[in-house]
């Protein structure tokens, strides 16, 4: 597996399990500008796989909730690692599978974390405006299997 990110010797990184996904449509895939005190980030949808969860299941609710969109989940293109801090301190490394995933039906009232912005990126801009190199990696791995 692929290691993304700078860790710091002197911090003890929690190991979660995520589930991200690239999502197309018409030449633009999903992503979400994060608001923190410190600026505003992009990110692809998705997150911590919660308890039992898969990372299926995981993907699912984190679209729903960051989003408002419905998806399938089709293929899991890509597997990485990215250590980083969150935006409270705590030391991560992020753990788990990339997927490609289609658009079932749009709810934005079922978006329930505010500070998440649902934007269409076109793939190459969203490659160098994406906060984490695993990321932006997955993208990648995206289009080169999508030409």
């Amino acid at each position: 597996m692929l290691q993304f990110g700078l860790r710091n010797p002197a911090l003890d990184y929690r190991h979660r399990a995520t589930a991200f996904g690239v999502v197309e449509r018409d030449g633009l895939i999903a992503c979400v500008r994060v608001e923190r005190a410190a600026g505003a980030y992009f990110d692809l949808p998705g997150g911590a796989v919660d308890g039992e969860e898969t990372e299926v299941e995981a993907l699912v609710r984190e679209f729903v909730e960051e989003t408002g969109l419905s998806v399938t989940p089709l293929n899991r293109i890509a597997e990485a690692g990215q250590y980083h801090l969150k935006s409270t301190g705590e030391p991560l490394c992020n753990v788990g599978g990339f997927w490609t995933a289609t658009v079932t039906a749009e709810n934005p009232q079922a978006k329930c974390e505010d500070d998440h912005t649902l934007v269409w990126l076109d793939p190459t801009v969203a490659l160098s405006r994406l906060r984490h190199d695993s990321h932006a990696w997955a993208v990648a791995v995206w289009l080169r299997r999508a030409s």
